[in-house]
């Protein structure tokens, strides 16, 4: 009987075991993204081998536990990498993508640590067809924006009759002046409703130094009608010390010719508000082609025409372009691979 006893209590304590360990999860996670780039610029014809070209490559750690009452605890942990040397693109961290962790439930979910923004999360997909990444994208060659940042405290809203909200701050450090305080600011609302799509975002970012302030605005709306969606947007930045002062406007749109694939084509224009007339165009076009739920081929291509003073140059998504000469006109294409594991 005592051994009968035993044995029960070993199931029992097995079962628990189980239906803790299922509360919980850990995942690894990533993306390997490399292609052959050519380029026109200032010093020659250029072929070379890049990583990040339409995702920036990277691999992490995401996981959540369940701790009842409808609440989860969650993290994520994520660092970039170059798919084409091993190097990671930031070597004194290790994590320089992301490190937060955070509690999620009815309310909505709130965030703390080293996180994309809301600009980078909310608002690049609803202001272009490619979510801004690719030399092709105007939009990822013209605007400055925040993508992430360290110390950040963020919240985001539940979805209510397609209308949902981010919100973030992010606290200075030892690395800027001063050392305290709010350094960032970043909001952004989204609405969904069909076919149609909108969003837009404010961000506010000082320097490390503390003696400037980028203030910049994003919107963006798309409709979609059969397999094409149609797309326009809207940026703007101001440098305080006076050193930016631009606008930028974007036409884009796509089209899919079976689930699989997407052809996309973008025109923006930057326009100088300084009044020293450094404006400049884009068109750009980027082709995508599903092998399977994991794997992406693509092509994409850009022409930048930059005139007086503007050095405008094709920026892939994981990397900077090659520089300019002031006035110049930069060109490029590439084709690739994105594998998600």
């Amino acid at each position: 009987m005592k051994g009968m006893r035993l044995a029960l209590t070993g199931v029992a304590c097995l079962c628990g075991l189980n239906a803790a360990h299922a509360q919980s999860s850990v995942t690894l996670y990533g993306i390997i993204d490399n292609g052959i780039e050519y380029r026109n610029a200032t010093g020659g014809n250029v072929l070379r081998a890049v990583s990040g070209g339409l995702f920036a490559s990277r691999y992490g750690f995401k996981g959540s536990e369940d701790i009842g009452g409808g609440l989860r605890i969650n993290f994520q942990l994520e660092q970039g990498f170059s798919g084409v040397t091993g190097a990671a693109s930031n070597a004194t961290a290790a994590f320089n993508r992301q490190a937060w962790v955070g509690l999620s439930g009815a309310f909505g979910e709130a965030r703390f640590g080293l996180q994309n923004t809301p600009q980078y999360v909310f608002i690049n997909p609803e202001l272009d067809p490619v979510a801004v990444m690719s030399i092709g994208s105007p939009m990822n060659n013209f605007n400055s924006l925040t993508v992430r940042v360290n110390n950040a405290i963020s919240y985001f809203t539940p979805t209510a009759y397609g209308l949902s909200a981010q919100f973030m701050v992010a606290m200075r450090d030892s690395t800027t002046t001063p050392t305290n305080g709010l350094q960032f600011y970043n909001a952004a609302v989204r609405y969904v409703n069909g076919p149609f799509r909108a969003a837009a975002g404010y961000e506010q970012a000082a320097n490390a130094a503390g003696t400037s302030i980028l203030k910049l605005f994003n919107a963006g709306a798309s409709v979609g009608v059969g397999a094409a969606r149609f797309y326009l947007a809207y940026h703007t930045e101001r440098q305080t010390d006076e050193s930016v002062k631009r606008d930028v406007y974007e036409a884009s749109a796509s089209y899919s010719f079976t689930p699989a694939d997407q052809l996309s084509f973008m025109y923006g224009y930057a326009h100088d508000r300084l009044g020293q007339g450094n404006n400049a165009q884009q068109v750009g076009v980027t082709y995508s082609y599903s092998l399977s739920k994991r794997t992406t081929l693509y092509g994409s291509a850009g022409f930048i025409q930059n005139r007086n003073q503007a050095r405008f140059t094709l920026n892939g998504t994981g990397y900077t372009g090659l520089a300019v000469a002031p006035g110049a006109d930069a060109r490029g294409a590439i084709v690739g691979m994105v594998h998600r594991f």
